[in-house]
């Protein structure tokens, strides 16, 4: 086809929540089709099996970007070890990225192993209130490669969901991997069977992650997914020594502060650089506890706040609706 007949079948796209996914006009030749058919009608019993395995999880959270490279597991696995700061809750970490799987070594957990009960696969523990579950853990070495057509990580995706027994949950973290394809639709398809509070976006200021954030935001837009907000991650460096701020990713058209102001979105925060991020992820150890004098430190602390608070929200009005 044509570019001006590709972007018209864009813009046309039904979305996977509706009755003519996958049989739409401009559903031909989408390499999406055959899944989004399969979502238009999602199988019952499979359904059940998912909503009877996720009725233990009180709220559920979606990392996203567009773009790679952004922050999505440092954020996530921050999160995760965040809120898992509260002694009584109980978080779990789900890494979806199944071809760069990055969570098990910034919670310091490479080289571990699933094991399987007869409740089905047990999480790896970091600390008692904070579980783990990534593909990582099922590969010989991290240096192997994950060579999976969609439909192997469809498949593995949906396991996570229906055989990892997190037990009683207060939040589940799910880290994706970039854009907007098989990964993406398939847990939206999955979870479709449970209840998902929203999406936190990741993205970095300057327009050429923005382009592909803008992106993701109508994905979610699309399939009906709430937007809890977007992080502005690498957002200028405050120079230890000096204290001055420099922009190493100039917010050429006003980063993610005016592209939430444009779109109707909440800019959850501004996370800046800190080279000491980025040691604490390879070490594995938490970069909140490590180093919580940090700039960056109370820009997350205030964003994963913000989270929980919209959270508590959406349960709170569920329970007046109930």
């Amino acid at each position: 086809p044509s570019p001006r007949s590709s972007s018209a079948s864009l813009a046309d796209c039904p979305g996977t929540g509706s009755a003519q996914a996958g049989s739409a006009a401009a559903c031909q030749g989408c390499p999406n089709q055959r899944l989004c058919a399969a979502g238009a009608a999602p199988d019952p019993a499979e359904a059940a099996e998912l909503r009877a395995r996720l009725r233990s999880v009180k709220h559920t959270v979606l990392v996203l970007s567009g773009k790679g490279g952004v922050g999505k597991s440092t954020f996530s696995a921050l999160l995760a070890r965040g809120l898992a700061a509260h002694d009584d809750k109980q978080v779990a970490l789900l890494d979806i990225d199944i071809c760069g799987p990055s969570v098990p070594r910034m919670m310091g957990l490479e080289g571990e192993q699933v094991h399987q009960s007869g409740s089905g696969w047990s999480p790896v523990y970091v600390e008692e209130n904070l579980g783990v579950m990534s593909v990582g853990f099922l590969l010989s070495s991290p240096d192997d490669a994950v060579i999976w057509r969609g439909p192997k990580k469809n498949g593995l995706i949906k396991q996570f969901l229906r055989d990892v027994d997190w037990g009683e949950v207060d939040y589940l973290i799910i880290d994706t991997p970039p854009g907007t394809s098989d990964e993406h639709l398939s847990i939206v398809q999955y979870l479709s069977a449970a209840r998902v509070d929203g999406a936190v976006i990741i993205t970095t200021p300057q327009e050429v992650s923005l382009q592909d954030v803008r992106k993701e935001i109508n994905f979610c837009r699309k399939v009906k997914l709430p937007i809890i907000g977007v992080v502005e991650n690498m957002s200028g460096f405050i120079c230890p020594k000096c204290k001055n701020e420099s922009q190493v990713f100039p917010p050429t058209t006003g980063g993610a502060e005016k592209m939430c102001q444009n779109l109707n979105i909440s800019l959850l925060g501004k996370v800046p650089l800190d080279p000491q991020i980025g040691k604490s992820c390879d070490k594995g150890q938490s970069f909140l506890a490590e180093v919580p004098e940090s700039p960056a430190t109370s820009s997350y602390r205030s964003i994963i706040q913000r989270i929980q608070e919209y959270c508590d929200l959406q349960h709170s009005q569920e329970e007046k609706i109930m």
